[in-house]
């Protein structure tokens, strides 16, 4: 298979290109700059951004399966910043697929594109996309999502969408590092009474979703279809920072503010670095505290069905792979 890897370079991105290497694929990827260690291994990279049509349309030709992996992720900043790669980014690759003849087309979503205020508890697929977001990042990843859904079928093309959570491991450029920085400086604040749920998915898992629905597309009713990716069971989400904090040798979380307050604090912050000249981003945001407060897991069932998806690396094994590559930075 001739596949093209948007986002190659990222954490998610690169270990689909290994497994797909490993597996004898011939890989392209399209990134914001060009990858020599990639390169040396015979992967064909190419530098451009999304929201340029014509180079994206270039990079879909000749290629059998596009994992559009690549978007721009956050929790605060102007709308057109996120819309752009993500919604007219999207466009393009779907206009490069349908162009090029592409035959399937595999996008990286996110459970937040379903998150509304509140807790989600081991829902399914069935539970809709919300009237209203409190963040462009799940407001434009959800118009994404639903362009690659409503495209299947068109000019040949079949398409799928993954939606992996808060992904760990090796390499991650996010999740541990803020924990750990602000760790370090005693800046963790636990947010709501501590027991809140969340999934978590280890990087090679969610890889290994991405390649089992290529795979399927095509030989299993999944066209069309969306699919929540994790570990299978919930963590207990300060239970679980606390974990990483102590085995790094840091001090626990001490501090404590209520979810009201961290959403009072959030809305203030918000319009605060909206009419001020202020840089960066704020500490908190509403839809911040939402993530941090709340229970937030779902039912991988439909994954684990018609994928054929098992987390093959379990969350303790995943956390001491992670714990140890961070060790050795």
């Amino acid at each position: 298979m001739k596949a093209l890897v948007t986002g190659g370079g990222g954490f998610l991105g690169r270990h689909i290109v290994k497994k797909l290497l490993a597996r004898g694929d011939s890989v392209r990827i399209l990134g914001r700059r060009c990858y020599p260690d990639w390169e040396a291994r015979g992967v064909e990279t190419l530098s451009a951004d999304l929201q340029d049509r014509a180079a994206v349309e270039r990079a879909c030709l000749g290629m059998d399966a596009v994992f559009h992996v690549a978007a721009r992720a956050g929790y605060w900043g102007a709308w057109d910043s996120y819309y752009g790669p993500n919604v007219v980014g999207t466009e393009n690759v779907l206009s490069g697929c349908r162009r090029a003849g592409v035959r399937k087309l595999i996008y990286t979503s996110t459970p937040s594109v379903v998150a509304a205020r509140g807790h989600l508890e081991h829902v399914d697929e069935r539970v809709p996309y919300p009237e209203k977001f409190e963040c462009p990042y799940p407001a434009t990843k959800a118009l994404a999502e639903q362009l690659v859904l409503k495209a299947n079928g068109v000019d040949g093309l079949l398409t799928v969408s993954v939606r992996p959570h808060l992904i760990f491991g090796p390499g991650d450029p996010h999740l541990f590092p803020r924990i750990i920085e602000r760790g370090q400086k005693g800046q963790l604040i636990q947010v709501g009474d501590g027991t809140n749920k969340v999934d978590v998915v280890y990087v090679e898992n969610a890889a290994d979703a991405h390649l089992l629905a290529a795979e399927r597309l095509g030989r299993a009713p999944i066209d069309g279809q969306a699919y929540f990716i994790s570990q299978g069971a919930p963590v207990v989400l300060w239970a679980w920072i606390n974990t990483i904090l102590e085995r790094l040798g840091l001090s626990r979380v001490r501090r404590k503010m209520s979810y009201r307050t961290a959403r009072t604090i959030g809305a203030v912050l918000e319009k605060a670095y909206t009419v001020l000249p202020i840089r960066g981003e704020p500490r908190m945001t509403r839809f911040l505290a939402d993530q941090l407060a709340t229970s937030h897991y779902f039912d991988i069932s439909k994954a684990r069905r018609e994928l054929g998806y098992e987390p093959r690396v379990s969350t303790e094994e995943g956390l001491e792979i992670t714990l140890k590559s961070w060790k050795a930075a």
